[in-house]
């Protein structure tokens, strides 16, 4: 019988799934368990999405080791009510293939359920992770191939590490400038 799983690799896996849920890549590796694989090239985990659930100033944190211990009691109950064989080495949830990590997350969210606002909560750090590399610098994550920075087309930024954009996005002025404006753009 092996070991049972440490507590922080039980919570990096656990929320490595369910952010893999939200927004799904490609395994890592062949033997990966929290990654179901459904999606070609990077998803929120690739983007970072465990790390940005991390942080501190993400608000979630001190939360984690609750909503992955609530998250796996779900995906046993769930498993038991649909008579699912989990493999009793992996947590839960974990051990949920991909279509029904998807239906107890799509319960968990639904109008109406006692502890939606977590679970929401949680998923929208999963799609701002993949969105926006919001814990990352952006110049940085795009020259590390951030996932949803190059799928969402954000451009690169010139040799300085700045964005400038000659053409205006309407293909035309918006409103003639200031006439006190400075060559930075900012109002005298």
């Amino acid at each position: 019988m092996k070991p049972p799983l440490a507590a922080e690799r039980v919570q990096t896996m656990t929320l490595e799934a369910f952010a893999d849920t939200i927004v799904p890549g490609e395994k890592r590796f062949p033997g990966d368990l929290a990654i179901a694989g459904t999606a070609s090239g990077g998803g929120a985990v690739a983007a970072g999405a465990v790390d940005l659930m991390r942080t501190e100033a993400g608000g979630m944190a001190d939360s984690l080791p609750n909503l992955v211990e609530a998250l796996n009691k779900h995906a046993e109950a769930y498993g038991d009510e649909l008579r699912l064989e989990l493999d009793p080495d992996v947590p839960a949830f974990v051990a949920l293939p991909a279509g029904h990590r998807a239906t107890l997350v799509a319960e968990l969210v639904r109008p109406g359920h006692p502890e939606k606002f977590l679970w929401v909560g949680l998923a929208i750090f999963s799609n701002m992770a993949f969105d926006t590399g919001a814990h990352l610098s952006t110049v940085e994550a795009l020259a590390a191939g951030h996932p949803g920075l190059i799928a969402l087309g954000y451009s690169q930024p010139d040799a300085d590490g700045l964005w400038r954009f000659p053409d205006f996005s309407y293909r035309r002025p918006l409103a003639p400038l200031h006439p006190h404006t400075t060559a930075t753009g900012s109002p005298a």
